[in-house]
């Protein structure tokens, strides 16, 4: 949220998170429990592939 410079986290997760997690761009941790103290977000080869693209074409 903070390096795309947002503060209101429900209009996060409804228009960035959550769209991401759903085209398998990221997964979460606990799948069973999204609330969890714990829980984390982590990138799926999809989305690791799609950063290491998007950051070849800013170096161009």
């Amino acid at each position: 949220m903070l390096q795309i410079g947002l503060k209101h986290r429900p209009t996060f997760f409804k228009n960035y998170l959550n769209p991401a997690i759903e085209s398998g761009f990221v997964k979460v941790l606990y799948p069973e429990k999204l609330n969890n103290p714990r829980q984390k977000y982590l990138l799926t080869v999809k989305g690791a592939a799609l950063l290491s693209s998007l950051k070849m074409d800013e170096s161009l």
